[in-house]
C-alpha cells in the first residue's frame, strides 16, 4: 500500500515538473521572440501571432524570422536531450551523448560532402544525408571502442574524441579544398539563425514520432539501464531494444544536426538534470528531458542574441561553457568508479 502511494506521489511530482517546465518553455519562447537586433514589444508579438498582417514590418520579423528560430531551438533541444537520455540508458554510460559518441561529427562530415559535391540538395535529402553520417560516426566510435582490452565508458569517450577529431578535420579539409568554408563553419559552431518554416515542417513529424517511440520503449530502456546481464535475466530481448533505441537516436540526432549544426553537451547535461528531478524511470526521464532540453536550447539561442548585440554568439559556444565543466566532472567521477 505504501509502495503504491509512493509511486503515485512520484508520478504526480514528475507530471508537475513536466507541466511547470512546459509553461516555462512557452513563456521563454514568447520572451525570446522580443529580443534581437531590434527589440520588439510583447504586445506586438501577441498581435503578430493572433492578428498577422503581412504589410506590418514587425509582424513579418516575428512570424518569418524569430518564431521559426525559436520553434527550431525548442525542437532541436528536445531531440538532442532525448537522444542523450536514451543513449545513456541503453549503454549504461553516464557520459553518452550524440556529440561525444561521434553522431554529430559524422552527420557534419556527410553534410560537408553534400555541400562540396551536391550543393543544391533539398532539406529532406539533407536530413537523410545527416542520418547516414550519424550512422557512420556511431559505427566508427563503437568499432574503435570495442578494440580495447576492457570495454568501459572511458574507452567509448576516448574513441569518440578520436573519431570526432578525425571527422572534423576531414570536414575542414573538404571545406578548404572545395571552397565551402562558410557553410561548414555554420555547422561547426551551430546556430538556428537560418531556420525556416519549411525545415520545421519536415523535421517536426520525425522528432515527434521519435519521441513517441522513445516513450513506448521507455520501460525496456529502464530495464536495460540496470545492465545488460540483469535485463537478459528479466527476459528482455536486448538486441531488439538496442536496434529500436539506436534508430530513434539516429533520427533525432540526424534531424537536429541538419538544422542547427554541431552542438554538443545538450544530450549529456539534460538527462542528468531530469534524473535528479524525476528519478530513474525512463517513462518520466524521456518527457522531462524533452522539456528541459527545449528550455536549455531556447535560453542558449536567447543568449546568443543578447550577449554581444548586434552580433550573434554561436550557440555551440554558449552550451560548451556549461557542458565542458559538467563533462569533466562526470569524467572524473566515472573514472574514479572504474578505477575503484
Amino acid at each position: 500500500m505504501d509502495e503504491t502511494r509512493e509511486k503515485r506521489n512520484g508520478s504526480s511530482k514528475a507530471l508537475g515538473i513536466i507541466l511547470f517546465g512546459f509553461i516555462l518553455l512557452i513563456l521563454l519562447m514568447a520572451f525570446s521572440i522580443t529580443k534581437g537586433a531590434t527589440n520588439v514589444p510583447m504586445t506586438s508579438v501577441i498581435d503578430g501571432l493572433f492578428h498577422f498582417n503581412r504589410e506590418n514590418q514587425q509582424h513579418l520579423v516575428i512570424i518569418d524570422l524569430r518564431l521559426p528560430r525559436v520553434v527550431a531551438s525548442a525542437l532541436v533541444g528536445s531531440a538532442l536531450a532525448v537522444s542523450g537520455a536514451i543513449m545513456q540508458g541503453i549503454t549504461h554510460n553516464p557520459l553518452a551523448d550524440p556529440g561525444i559518441m561521434g553522431i554529430n561529427a559524422g552527420a557534419g562530415f556527410m553534410l560537408s560532402i553534400s555541400f562540396a559535391f551536391f550543393p543544391t540538395v533539398g532539406y529532406m535529402n539533407m536530413i537523410l544525408i545527416s542520418f547516414l553520417g550519424a550512422v557512420l560516426g556511431a559505427i566508427l566510435v563503437n568499432s574503435v571502442a570495442s578494440t580495447g582490452k576492457k570495454e568501459n565508458s572511458i574507452n567509448l569517450v576516448l574513441a569518440g574524441v578520436a573519431i570526432n577529431t578525425l571527422l572534423v578535420a576531414l570536414s575542414q579539409g573538404i571545406a578548404l579544398m572545395f571552397n565551402v568554408s562558410q557553410n561548414i563553419m555554420f555547422w561547426t559552431v551551430g546556430g538556428v539563425a537560418g531556420s525556416n518554416w519549411q525545415q520545421i515542417k519536415i523535421m517536426t513529424p520525425w522528432i515527434i514520432l521519435a519521441h513517441i517511440g522513445g516513450i513506448i520503449i521507455s520501460k525496456s530502456i529502464s530495464t536495460l539501464s540496470l545492465g545488460e546481464d540483469v535485463a537478459k535475466g528479466l527476459g528482455l530481448n536486448t538486441k531488439v531494444v538496442y536496434i529500436l533505441s539506436s534508430i530513434i537516436v539516429l533520427i533525432l540526432a540526424g534531424a537536429s544536426v541538419s538544422v542547427i549544426g554541431s552542438v554538443g553537451f545538450v544530450g549529456l547535461i539534460v538527462p542528468h538534470i531530469a534524473r535528479f528531478f524525476v528519478g530513474l524511470d525512463y517513462k518520466w526521464i524521456i518527457p522531462t528531458s524533452a522539456v528541459l532540453g527545449a528550455i536549455l536550447m531556447v535560453l542558449a539561442d536567447l543568449g546568443s542574441r543578447i550577449i554581444n548585440p548586434p552580433f550573434e554568439t554561436p550557440i555551440g559556444a554558449i552550451i560548451s561553457l556549461i557542458g565542458v565543466p559538467f563533462f569533466l566532472y562526470l569524467s572524473c567521477k566515472e573514472g574514479g568508479n572504474i578505477n575503484g
